[in-house]
């Protein structure tokens, strides 16, 4: 088993079907995360678009329950007639490993070069800074552009490749010893594990049945009184009966 750097929170953020609308909850889900890591004095580091590094202590422990699909509820802003609609964003979160057992071979993954574009001076925008890279086994792909140089690029790339394949073995391993189990957060992905309603201001949260009536404070960041309600989740099956 390899070691996991329990402090990393790697988050990644894929907006569902919806549209435009999707996309803009995927980012406010993001800013979300933001805001509380700010909050309580961890640092985030923006890997690309829609992936962030969150570090502080346990933070994988305590986000690692946030991973799974993120209904909203409301009224678009592109919406001119006032009707409400549903769209979903799926998160991802993954811990920093730290040893090299997750092992793949060099000769699966292509690394291509690419500028970078945007802010960011001269060197940013003018050299091929970014890298985009490919794991032809599994088809998974990451765009970095974070750093002003290339190598640093690259090792995040390879670094974001090895978490990804530890999450899938995880998965893999969780549906074969506790095939359809709720609350185990590699897998759950596909399933709708909240529901953020903004007519009613009300965020419900369907693993525990619980609903909290701040949806307003806990998007700029207020997630305490929630994550701390999630810890039920860590609890053996029997005791939560």
């Amino acid at each position: 088993m390899p070691n996991i750097n329990t402090d990393v929170a790697i988050m990644e953020f894929h907006p569902g079907p919806g549209g435009q609308e999707a996309t803009l909850w995927a980012q406010d889900l993001m800013n979300m995360y933001i805001r509380y890591a700010n909050k309580v004095g961890w640092k985030v580091r923006q890997i690309d678009g829609f992936v962030i590094q969150i570090t502080g202590f346990d933070a994988y422990n305590q986000l690692k329950y946030e991973a799974g699909t993120h209904r909203v509820q409301r009224i678009p802003e592109t919406e001119k007639r006032g009707r409400i609609q549903t769209s979903t964003a799926s998160i991802a979160v993954m811990p920093k490993i730290d040893s090299k057992e997750v092992n793949f071979r060099m000769e699966d993954v292509t690394i291509t070069a690419c500028r970078a574009g945007g802010n960011g001076g001269q060197n940013v925008n003018k050299v091929s800074t970014a890298v985009h890279l490919v794991h032809k086994p599994t088809g998974l792909m990451f765009d970095v552009r974070t750093e002003r140089y290339q190598q640093q690029n690259r090792e995040i790339a390879l670094e974001l490749l090895k978490n990804k394949l530890w999450q899938m073995e995880e998965e893999k391993r969780a549906s074969q010893v506790a095939a359809g189990r709720a609350g185990i957060s590699q897998s759950t992905r596909a399933d709708k594990i909240r529901t953020y309603n903004y007519p009613r201001n009300q965020i419900k949260d369907h693993r525990i049945e619980k609903s909290f009536n701040n949806l307003d404070s806990i998007m700029a960041g207020e997630l305490d009184d929630l994550l701390l309600e999630l810890t039920v989740l860590d609890q053996p099956e029997e005791t939560k009966k």
